[in-house]
């Protein structure tokens, strides 16, 4: 699969999403919480959850630059569950700076008769090539399919110049990375305050 994003210029900070999934864990927890909660959920703010992302992928306050790749389907235009939600409208080329830095983000349609799968496998290998990568945040689809063992096994011969931080909604078999739970960062992007839970 060849896709241009070698020809990009990377950032120091990396983040690869499959973004059908991430809508969908986002969907899922908005109808959960707003039975718990008795209230209703807004859309998940995009900037807010790729600040937590990146938080929690070690980025910290500075002028740092973050590259946000949108993995999506070719049916998919828009997310359903975040505000921006326009693939190509309000996402690809499109960038925002905060007290993190610059995020500027990048909306990859998976090609027809191409496997979303390996295409962020390959986009994931790509990232790890490029020298001036300090920092990958990686966002896959780890209940459907073999993707997380996949992205182990290609991290596994990585060395150790990159922080690789791989999220997923529970723990997972570890590997030569560090683990998050998905689910902190949309409850946060979503307007859900732990204090309502206790």
């Amino acid at each position: 699969m060849n896709i241009d994003l070698k020809q990009t210029k990377w950032s120091e900070n990396v983040v690869i999403v499959d973004a059908d999934y991430v809508d969908r864990v986002a969907f899922n927890l908005s109808v959960n919480f707003e039975r718990m909660l008795m209230r209703r959920v807004p859309k998940a703010d995009l900037a807010r959850w790729i600040d937590c992302i990146a938080l929690d992928g070690g980025v910290r306050e500075g002028d740092h630059e973050t590259h946000v790749i949108m993995v999506h389907n070719e049916d998919t235009k828009s997310m359903e569950n975040f505000i921006p939600a326009s693939f190509s409208e309000e996402m690809n080329g499109k960038a925002f700076r905060d007290n993190l830095g610059e995020f500027a983000i990048t909306a990859v349609e998976v090609p027809q008769m191409a496997d979303k799968d390996s295409l962020m496998l390959e986009i994931l290998r790509i990232a790890m090539s490029q020298p001036e990568v300090k920092r990958i945040m990686a966002v896959p689809n780890a209940e459907d399919s073999d993707i997380y063992a996949r992205m182990r096994r290609a991290l596994a011969s990585g060395g150790d110049e990159k922080t690789v931080t791989l999220f997923a909604m529970q723990p997972m078999p570890g590997g030569q990375f560090r683990q998050e739970i998905l689910g902190y960062s949309l409850m946060n992007a979503l307007g859900i305050k732990g204090e309502e839970l206790g």
